[in-house]
C-alpha cells in the first residue's frame, strides 16, 4: 500500500520538532509494509488554519490518486477542528483513501475505526447543530432588547462628494478623501 505521511508543528524551534513525528511514522510504515509516497510536513504552522501548504498539498495530490492511506501521528497534528477533520476524512472516503492515526486507535481501513468515523460524524453534526442554535438563541435575544444588528450605517457628507465630483476628482479619489468605499458612495 503506498502512504502518505502529514506532519505538523506549531513552531519551528522551542522543542518542536516534526523529524520526532516523522521517525515514528515511517518505522511504523516499514513494520506494515507500506511504501511512503510521501511526506508532507507544515512547521511553523497553526493547525487552526483549514488552509496549510503542505496540507494543501497532500489533499491535492489525494485527488490525483497518488497514495491509498494518510498516516498522521495524532488528529490534532492534522485537524483542530472536528468539522475540518469530516471534511477531510469525507474527502477520503470519496476518493478511497484510508486515514491513520499513529498515536490513536483509528484506521478507517477496519471495520472498528469506520464505526469510529460514523460516531465522530454523528458528534461534529450535533456539535454543528449546537451551535448553530445558539447562535440563531443569541441573534433572537439581541433582537428582544432592541439591538440593532448587522453592519452600522455609514454617514456620507453627499455635498462633499458632489463638489469633488464637479472639481474632476475620479470616484477612487473620492472614496479615499471620505474614507468610505467606492461601492459605498451615493
Amino acid at each position: 500500500m503506498n502512504v502518505a505521511i502529514y506532519a505538523r508543528v506549531s513552531t519551528i524551534g522551542k522543542g518542536q520538532d516534526p523529524e520526532v513525528q516523522l521517525h515514528e511514522l515511517r518505522e511504523y510504515c516499514v513494520r506494515r509494509g507500506w511504501t511512503v509516497a510521501g511526506e508532507y510536513v507544515d512547521a511553523g504552522v497553526s493547525g487552526t488554519k483549514d488552509s496549510r501548504p503542505e496540507l494543501d498539498r497532500m489533499m491535492a495530490d489525494a485527488h490525483r490518486r497518488r497514495f491509498d492511506a494518510v498516516v498522521v501521528w495524532k488528529f490534532d497534528r492534522f485537524a483542530r477542528s472536528v468539522s475540518h477533520l469530516l471534511r477531510a476524512l469525507d474527502t477520503f472516503r470519496v476518493l478511497g483513501i484510508e486515514f491513520i492515526s499513529f498515536s490513536e486507535p483509528f484506521d478507517t481501513s477496519t471495520p472498528v475505526g469506520k464505526m469510529v468515523f460514523t460516531v465522530i460524524g454523528a458528534i461534529g453534526e450535533l456539535e454543528c447543530s449546537f451551535t448553530s442554535e445558539h447562535i440563531k438563541s443569541g441573534l433572537r435575544n439581541a433582537r428582544s432588547k432592541g439591538k440593532r444588528l448587522g453592519r452600522p450605517s455609514l454617514e456620507v457628507d453627499v455635498v462633499k462628494v458632489k463638489n469633488l465630483r464637479s472639481a474632476g476628482y475620479s470616484w477612487r479619489a473620492i472614496s479615499r478623501e471620505v474614507k468610505v468605499s467606492v461601492r459605498a458612495l451615493p
